[in-house]
C-alpha cells in the first residue's frame, strides 16, 4: 500500500448521488453505493455527463458528512465538470491536504480493501485528524484506484516528517 501526501486544488464532480451510512452499506439488502455505481456504468454516464472536463477520470466523492465515519454522508459517482451539469447532482471537492492511498487489483474488491486500510491507518495514528469535508476515489484504470482522504493541514505537516 502506497500512501502519499498531496495538495489538491478544488474541483467539481457531477453525477449520481446517494445519502447513506457505513452500517447501511454493510448489508447487501440496504446498500446503496453498489447499485448507484451499477447504474452509472450501465447507463454509460461517463460519456453523457456534460460539461465534462475532457481528461476527467471517474470519481467517487464522499461529502456532506454528518459527523465522522459513523454518521450519514453523501456519495457521488461522477466525472469532473467545468460547469453546471443539468440533471445531475454536483459536489465541490475542497482544496487542501489529502493523504492518498493507491491500490491495484480487481474492482470493487480493491476499493473495499483500501477503505479498510484507510480506517486502520487513522486508528493507528490518532495524531492525524480527518477533515470529514470531502474525500474521493479516482479510478485511474480498469484495476487501479487512488483514495484521497482530507486531513487538517497541521496534521499533514506532521505526517510528512
Amino acid at each position: 500500500m502506497d500512501v502519499k501526501m498531496r495538495e489538491v486544488l478544488p474541483f467539481s464532480v457531477a453525477g449520481l448521488q446517494v445519502r447513506t451510512l457505513n452500517a447501511t452499506e454493510q448489508q447487501p439488502e440496504t446498500a446503496q453505493i453498489g447499485p448507484m455505481w451499477a447504474r452509472f456504468f450501465i447507463e454509460g454516464l461517463f460519456e453523457k455527463i456534460e460539461p465534462r472536463e475532457p481528461d476527467s477520470f471517474v470519481y467517487g466523492v464522499y461529502s456532506g458528512y454528518e459527523s465522522d465515519a459513523t454518521g450519514a454522508f453523501d456519495v457521488t459517482a461522477g466525472v469532473e465538470v467545468t460547469g453546471a451539469a443539468e440533471g445531475y447532482q454536483s459536489v465541490q471537492v475542497e482544496g487542501g491536504q489529502y493523504l492518498v492511498f493507491s491500490a491495484k487489483g480487481p474492482l470493487p474488491d480493491s476499493v473495499i480493501q483500501t477503505w479498510g486500510l484507510v480506517w486502520a491507518y487513522f486508528e493507528d495514528r490518532p495524531q492525524l485528524r480527518r477533515k470529514f469535508a470531502t474525500d474521493f476515489e479516482v479510478y485511474t484504470g480498469p484495476d487501479s484506484v487512488a483514495v484521497y482522504i482530507g486531513v487538517h493541514s497541521t496534521d499533514a505537516v506532521a505526517a510528512s516528517h
